[in-house]
């Protein structure tokens, strides 16, 4: 036989073993946890920091409740909320930022806050939708 013969023979052997090959099936899970606890709701990229009064603009609070952002969003598929994002680490913020667990200023109500006035606006998905106006 010819070398060309050879190689012929060789690819359609390859052909035929990647064809009979099993198929693996894989699945991820992974399982991060509980929502951190935040007084003023935490910033929608890991690690979850808390966020400081002021990062989230009034729509982000119902009842007083964040809604959450990251993994744990549970506002509706089409939400878009303002945030003012010069209270962000990434954006340069080295300010202070509330700890885990910690209780909210009696004073501070994010969801009443009437002077808020944000800079970007996001889905709770970490994502950046449209430039604010």
């Amino acid at each position: 036989m010819t070398r060309s013969k050879y190689l012929l023979l060789a690819a359609l052997a390859g052909i035929c073993f990647t064809l009979a090959a099993p198929k693996a099936q894989a699945q991820v899970t992974v399982n991060i946890g509980p929502a951190p606890v935040c007084p003023y709701g935490y910033f929608d990229y890991a690690p979850y920091a808390c966020a400081p009064y002021g990062y989230y603009g009034p729509e982000w609070f119902v009842g007083g409740v964040f809604i959450g952002a990251g993994p744990w969003f549970h506002g509706p598929h089409n939400f878009h909320g303002t945030v003012n994002n010069h209270y962000d680490p990434h954006h340069g913020y080295k300010g202070p930022t509330p700890r885990r667990n910690q209780k909210p200023s009696p004073n501070m109500h994010p969801e009443r806050a009437k002077n808020f006035k944000g800079n970007e606006t996001r889905d709770g998905r970490g994502h950046t939708v449209a430039p604010h106006r």
